[in-house]
């Protein structure tokens, strides 16, 4: 278990996290524009005597360093996402988001908060060997922040051996955590086709039209094969519709000569990635031809496989051992399909990402990210923290010495 004196002193100053926590959900903010985020994450680290800050990083993100007084040329960077989601918040709490239209929906303003809470412990305590590069990163939540923080040159202006990173999950209880080695989240896309032909009357001439709502069909159950017949048995691969658009309920006597349809995609496996590209351009071009029309095709992936290093997994284990103890750590959970762009930085750097239970409801359903009333558990920042500063002393030697 962690050193009671040091999950000691984190809970002393557990209160102001929260503040920090619930200040941050009030007031969130889209990828790419925390700027209030992004200037209370650099005022914070300031307040706790950080000086190395650097504000900008692939436009609104922030790293800040804190070097070790114990020899050691080691670097490591710990990450936390900082955007919101374009949901409107439902859960009535005193401190729900004051920006309509837009909340902390999965729990970004809690992964904020327990990498500060990390800083001001590591900044007080800098028992360590090397280097820690704290790393506040913008837009994961499809626009693409950790893109934009390595095309700003990330590692090359903070140097980091190794990168970690750590998700919420409800679901799991309050004091566990979950991780695998290898594949442990879905490379995570989305894709449009939209079908176009000549339209018409659809009561005194279709057989002079050229019917897209057939080729948009027929194209909704070829979508199926892929996965049953293309996709190896043993691997995992998800294809769901999530929008159909065309016509008008107005003109319900109306052909259209237009249809949309939208969807989302995932897998493990960068082979089975281009193998969906292939085949759902294949399918879709045939069912244009075979009924008149044309298609057009847009595959777009928001994240690759999120693949954890064997020996940076090892590291991650240990470190959340070190807190709640090995009968708390799951480390071999089963994978999920959700997408996460940190993969980005472990496809840069050797690394690993952890879940820490959000909390299991004591009746009814738990509410999942991505939600109207999901929000971050409070009572789970000071392990976080824990985590954090567990992972350092891991990594780096000694950091959880008072």
């Amino acid at each position: 278990m962690a050193d009671d004196a040091v999950l000691t002193e984190i809970r002393a100053f557990h209160p102001d996290l929260t503040a920090i926590r619930r200040d941050i959900h009030a007031h969130p903010e889209m990828g790419l524009e925390e700027t209030r985020t992004s200037a209370l994450v650099a005022a914070k680290l300031r307040e706790w005597g950080i000086t190395e800050i650097t504000e900008g990083v692939g436009k609104t993100g922030v790293v800040a360093t804190i070097k070790g007084r114990l020899p050691g040329q080691r670097a490591i960077g710990l990450r936390a996402d900082m955007d919101a989601l374009s949901i409107p918040e439902q859960t009535g709490l005193p401190y729900a988001s004051t920006n309509q239209g837009t909340m902390h929906a999965c729990g970004h303003d809690g992964h904020t908060t327990m990498l500060l809470g990390a800083a001001r412990y590591l900044a007080k305590h800098p028992n360590f060997g090397g280097t820690v590069q704290l790393i506040f990163q913008p837009a994961e939540e499809g626009r693409g922040g950790a893109k934009a923080m390595l095309a700003d040159g990330l590692f090359q202006r903070f140097p980091c051996d190794a990168v970690y990173g750590m998700h919420n999950m409800p679901g799991i209880p309050t004091g566990k955590f979950a991780i695998r080695k290898g594949p442990f989240m879905a490379g995570a896309g989305r894709w449009e086709v939209k079908f176009r032909g000549t339209g018409g009357h659809g009561g005194a001439t279709p057989h002079l039209s050229t019917d897209v709502t057939i080729a948009t069909a027929q194209y909704i159950m070829a979508l199926q094969t892929i996965v049953s017949r293309n996709v190896n048995p043993l691997d995992t691969a998800v294809i769901s519709v999530g929008s159909i658009h065309g016509g008008s309920n107005l003109s319900p006597n109306v052909m259209p000569s237009e249809m949309e349809i939208t969807g989302t995609q995932r897998c493990f496996t960068p082979v089975t990635q281009a193998l969906l590209d292939k085949r759902m351009e294949e399918l879709a071009h045939a069912c244009a031809t075979a009924n008149g029309c044309s298609a057009e095709v847009l595959l777009r992936w928001g994240t690759s496989p999120l693949v954890n290093n064997p020996e940076m997994t090892d590291v991650a284990v240990a470190a959340a051992q070190a807190v709640v103890g090995a009968n708390h750590v799951a480390p071999d959970a089963p994978p999920i399909t959700g997408g996460e762009d940190f993969c980005y930085m472990m496809e840069a750097k050797p690394g690993a990402f952890i879940f820490i239970g959000n909390g299991v409801a004591e009746s009814g359903p738990t509410h999942q990210v991505h939600t109207p009333h999901y929000n971050f558990n409070d009572d789970i920042i000071p392990l976080g923290v824990a985590y954090w500063v567990s992972l350092v002393k891991q990594e780096l030697g000694g950091a959880l010495t008072a």
